[in-house]
Order: structure tokens, then sequence, then C-alpha cells
């Protein structure tokens, strides 16, 4: 069974979405492109208030001949744009593995899908806008996760109004384009060569440098922020010489540039790329030109549908259309530039879950399941390695199996769990994430390391998988400073203290 890509995966809340009550006060605010709308909204829990932007648009609406292309920037509008509403979210495939399930059903798109979805969104602690004599404050941008298949910045959990009200920090996320209408990248092709999304990304961070002062906020005070494949570009735009002077410092939980999943060769890229074409029924000329304009006049639908299929073999983790080396963004694999010192030198912020991996191993790894203890047999745990070891030798996948057993009881159902899930773990995200630091410092820059280890009281996943990947979301948006969730004073306490943290390094590293 293929596994799903990377995701966030998160403490089920009962969460409320964003109500626009008559009588709030309206916040005009003027950018580069023309004005916009926002709203003076309470912080819940507080007798205070938050400026927030929803929905303004970045880039033009990457549709017809801009399609699989690298974003061009808005047009200018007259009179006064609407920001009160999220936007659509980009074109995805929602998670229904588990129908019904709380835990990963929360994390769909929670608006309509569309491929007009390049907009961002800002939460700022002054709504005293005209107020020029207020310092400006550092800006926090967050880039969301879901192995570039998935994501939205829409949702709930990703509010910034806590975290922008309590730390004095304006919060920024965007929406950047998934999967194959973010990622592909054909062969002899002048305009389709790979990493949209990332582009999209940077546009994004471009209109931040551009506008961000208008709404309180710092341009030369940006720090990027991501999670798992969120975490993963921001790694990328550490590497890219042309988002270097977009940001100033970074944060990475639980994702790196370097893993297996963040990137991939030219060559396989464009192989998948192909395979999709096939499975479309689009020709595969001596041309791209043809290839290009019957890619484009197929339904998104069917696109992003039949995405997962350009990966023949079973694998536990699946991320089909990640970032590409297309000579401009990525002008050589991450593991090379990191090596060779090619990344901007400055302040990180990185680190990791408890329990990396047993969210992935619920999603296909034999005997898993949430329904129940997952307590797996020796020949369940063999075929769980070769799932999660892909392209690995009969050698190398012995080894690892060797590495992780513990020979003193080998035939325990509840060790063999363990030891996949910290195999797992390890492969896809700790051991990548601690090497990327590693070798970041030894090249000229400055990491710090942090442990996430308290599982939500509000996670519906079954306990023995622990303190998983994306559990440590919603302590950096200080959702349980949110009363009416029933979080408990000690989680509040853990939240603030997070937000603090990154607060802090976002503001003098």
């Amino acid at each position: 069974m293929m596994g799903i890509g990377i995701r966030s995966t998160l403490p089920v809340l009962a969460l409320l979405f964003l109500h626009l009550v008559a009588g709030q006060d309206e916040l005009i605010v003027s950018t580069d492109k023309g004005k916009v709308r926002g709203l003076r909204l309470p912080v819940p829990g507080d007798s205070e208030y938050v400026g927030v932007f929803l929905g303004i648009p970045y880039a033009k609406p990457p549709l017809d001949l801009l399609r699989f292309k690298r974003p061009e920037p808005a047009e200018a509008w007259n009179g006064i744009r609407d920001a009160t509403q999220y936007s659509s979210s980009c074109f995805q495939n929602p998670d229904m593995f588990y129908p019904g399930f709380p835990g990963a059903e929360m994390w769909n798109p929670n608006t309509r899908i569309s491929e007009d979805c390049l907009y961002l969104n800002v939460w700022t602690p002054s709504t005293d806008l005209q107020n020029r004599a207020k310092p400006l404050v550092p800006v926090m941008v967050w880039i969301y996760g879901g192995g570039f298949s998935t994501g939205t910045a829409s949702l709930e959990m990703y509010n910034g109004r806590f975290l922008s009200h309590s730390q004095q920090v304006v919060v920024v996320s965007m929406n950047y384009r998934l999967g194959p209408l973010g990622f592909l990248s054909l062969p002899e092709s002048k305009g389709i060569k790979g990493n949209a999304g990332l582009f999209d990304q940077r546009l994004a961070l471009s209109w931040v440098s551009r506008n961000i002062a208008a709404f309180g906020g710092d341009p030369s005070s940006v720090t990027l922020f991501g999670e798992s494949a969120g975490a993963g570009a921001v790694g990328h735009h550490l590497l890219s010489q042309g988002s270097h002077g977009l940001f100033s410092r970074a944060i990475l939980q639980s994702g790196s540039p370097n893993a297996v999943w963040a990137a991939v060769e030219p060559a396989q890229a464009w192989n998948r790329s192909l395979t999709l074409a096939q499975l479309l029924n689009c020709p595969l000329g001596p041309s791209a030109d043809e290839t290009e304009a019957c890619l484009r006049a197929v339904e998104p639908e069917k696109i992003v549908s039949l995405q997962f299929k350009v990966i023949p073999d079973p694998v536990l983790i699946s991320v089909p259309f990640p970032p590409t080396v297309d000579g401009e963004f990525l002008t050589d694999m991450p593991n090379v530039l990191i090596q060779s010192g090619r990344f901007l030198k400055t302040e990180l912020l990185l680190g990791l879950n408890r329990d990396e991996g047993t969210y992935f191993l619920v999603y296909g790894a034999p005997g898993f399941g949430i329904h129940n203890q997952s307590l797996i047999n020796r020949d369940q745990f063999l075929a769980g390695v070769s799932l999660g070891l892909p392209g690995f030798s009969d050698i190398a996948r012995e080894a690892a199996a060797f590495q992780y057993t513990d020979w003193t009881d080998e035939q325990s159902e509840p060790k063999n769990r363990e030891a996949l899930g910290w195999m797992v773990g390890d492969h896809y995200i700790s051991c990548p994430l601690l090497d990327f630091a590693r070798r970041y410092v030894e090249n000229g820059g400055s990491a710090r390391l942090f442990l996430f280890n308290h599982r939500s009281s509000f996670n519906p996943w079954p306990r023995w998988m622990g303190v998983i990947h994306g559990d440590e979301i919603p302590f950096v948006f200080g959702i349980p400073l949110n009363q009416t969730m029933g979080f408990s004073k000690e989680e509040e306490a853990l939240s603030r203290r997070i937000m603090e943290h990154w607060s802090n390094f976002a503001r003098s590293g």
C-alpha cells in the first residue's frame, strides 16, 4: 500500500473558525498593489485585539498558460480590497485513509480548493497602523508542511492571533502550489523546470519585504519557520541565493532540506513528470511544447488524483513531486550545497519530537493501525523495515534490522513496534535534521537544537504512538491559550514558554 505524503498531524481540538461579527473595527492598509481592508479582532481569553488581514493576493492566479510555471506578481487593484476571509486552498487530495477520524481529517483543507490559491495572511499586534511613531516589530513567516502535496495556510491551528498578540510579532502565512501543479519538471522545457511552489514562497517573501512595514512589521527582521515539508522548504531557502535577502533567521521543526523526501535529482523528477503525462494520455514528443499544452488542458482534479501513481513500488512515505535541481532555485542537490558551505550563514533553531516515526507507521506498515495496539511480530517488523527503506540493498536492510533489534528479546511485539518507529523516524526525520545541523555549524553557521517531549492532552491518536510528528504545532501557535479549548494550565504555561523561545529567537537570535 502506498504511504501518504508527509503531513502535519496534531491533537484534535474543537476548533473555532474566524467569525466576523458586525460592529468590529475595520483596518485599512495601503500595499504596493492597492489598499486592503482587514479587521480588528479580539483575542479569546484576553481583553485586547489583533489586526487580521486574510487572503491578500501576492501573485497572479496560476491559471492557463501560468499553470506549472513560476508565479508572476499580483496585479494592482482599484478601491479597497476585502481581506477578511481566507482564500481558496491549493489543489490537493484530502486524507481519506481514516474516514471520520478527526486526528487525520482536521488537517484536510477547510476552504474551497482551487488553482487560484496564491494568497497570504497577516496578523499584527498593532491595531493603530496609522501611528508611524510606533517601533516596528519582528516578523515570523510560517510555511506549512504536507509532503509538498497537501496543506493550507487557512487551518485554524496556524491562526497567528495568539502568537502575534502575546509575543508582539507580526505573523504571516502563505499558500503555495502543491504536487505536480507546484513541482512538475519537464526536460527540454523552457518554462516548466520544477520548483514553482518554492518560487511561490519566494514571491510571498518578496511581498513581505516590500509591504510588511505598513502592517507594523520590520522587513529587516524576518524569521522563516515551518514544520515537516515546510521545514524542508525553509532549508531550501537557506540553500538558495535568490532568497537570502528576504529573511534573516530560520526555524526548522521536524524536517530538513537534505532528507530523502525533500528533493530529487533532475532525472528522477523528469521521469516522474513524464510518467504522469503518460497516465494523462499526453504525448511525449521530441518537443516539450505539445506535452505542456496537453497538460495545461487537463482538469486539475485529474492531475492531482494520479500523482501518487508515478512511484510504482510500495513505499511507506510517498512524496512524488518534491523540489528538484532546476539550476536556479537549487543549483545542486542539498547535500552537495550543504557540504560545500553554499548556504546563508545565519542562526538556526532546529528540533524534533520524541516519536517522529510512529505517525507514518499507521499509514501502511504491516500490522499497524489506529484501532489496535499495533503489536507486531518479527516477520511484520522485517516487512516494515523493507517498506520503510525503499531502494536499499538487502544487506543494508539487514544491517538496519540488526541495529534496531533488541537481541535479548527479539520476539517481543511491543519492542518490535517501538524499534520500527525509531527506525522510520531516524531515517526520514531525525538523522537528516541532526546531520544538517552539524554540517551547517561546521561550515560557518550557528544552530540550536530542541526536543519536544510533551504529548498533548488532546491528541486523539493511540497512546502507544507517543509524541508524534507535528505535536508541537499547537504550542508554537498558542492554541492552549484559548481557555475554551480545555487545555490544562500546565499546557498553557508550556505554550507560553515555547512562543517566548521562538519569538525571542526571531527578535535577537
